[in-house]
């Protein structure tokens, strides 16, 4: 895909791998339990998002970091793959993050999640700092250091570079990160969370599951978008699809950015996992057009 003309998305945040394990039901403490199926499956906000903005044609940039370990160089390949630029990419000794998952015959998961190298992404470097202040966008979420997400929005907010924030998973965050933020994505649950601090946010956008997406601007400015009727599948990463594809197409401005991220996080329902349920530009034009 050419995308000499299309706008620059850096992304800051997490890339893991997920070990998911099917169960009938989940073991009781000091229980052993025989599992039916096994899966590996790179994930990450961060990366989800960074391939999602890859697919919808962005030029995409990936801060972050992975471990020394076999994890790492299969994550590295499956960003690189998706058209992601991974020369920022971190290498650090120790363990990539992941995140164990076990799913019983109910659908019903436990997760542990482990950092990994995800939690030694500080101290953005002179290279990383340059590639913020070049890009469009800067897309944060919260499964990295909050102080790293931080300095890179005022960064970027001094660079010009428009800071895009999906904060989850929910935590506390400092009033100055709120400050620097011009479009927060948040769902139905993190905009309860938020709402006070989203008041100071310009651009707001709420997705709704099957039930669409609505957008609020900095004028008061108010638009929604109805849901795709889709045959829903899994719809893990759907919400990472959307923000990704949002980013994507922010500077086409806010009605073509929404319809298309809310087409983007559709179409990742209908198939099963994250990053590899993530559609790509000429499959969301198609239902546009067909829809």
């Amino acid at each position: 895909m050419d995308r000499t003309d299309s706008p620059t998305v850096v992304v800051l945040g997490s890339v893991n791998m997920d070990l998911v394990t099917t169960v009938s039901r989940r073991p009781a403490p000091g229980e052993t339990v025989l599992g039916s199926e096994f899966a590996t499956v790179p994930g990450g906000k961060g990366a989800n998002q960074a391939i999602a903005a890859a697919r919808s044609g962005a030029r995409v940039r990936f801060l972050g970091a992975i471990g020394d370990d076999a994890f790492g160089a299969e994550l590295t390949a499956t960003l690189s793959d998706a058209g992601v630029d991974t020369t920022l990419l971190r290498r650090v000794d120790g363990a990539s993050g992941v995140a164990s998952i076990v799913v019983d015959g109910t659908g019903e998961n436990s997760i542990i999640v482990v950092a990994g190298a995800n939690g030694r992404v500080s101290d953005l470097t002179a290279d990383e700092l340059a590639a913020i202040a070049a890009a469009d966008i800067l897309l944060c979420q919260l499964e990295i250091p909050i102080d790293t997400v931080l300095a890179a929005a005022l960064h970027a907010r001094a660079s010009g570079t428009v800071v895009a924030l999906n904060p989850s998973p929910v935590q506390s965050l400092p009033t100055e990160l709120w400050t620097a933020v011009d479009l927060a994505i948040v769902n139905s649950l993190e905009s309860e969370q938020y709402s006070a601090e989203l008041a100071r946010v310009a651009h707001v956008v709420r997705t709704l599951g099957g039930d669409g997406a609505v957008y609020r601007g900095a004028d008061g400015t108010e638009l929604s978008v109805a849901g795709l009727a889709v045959d829903v599948v899994d719809t893990t990463g759907a919400g990472d699809a959307f923000t990704g594809a949002l980013a994507a197409t922010w500077k086409q401005g806010a009605p073509t950015a929404l319809n298309w991220a809310n087409t983007a996080g559709a179409l990742a329902t209908t198939r099963l996992g994250a990053s590899s349920s993530i559609p790509c530009s000429a499959q969301i034009a198609a239902a546009i057009t067909t829809g």
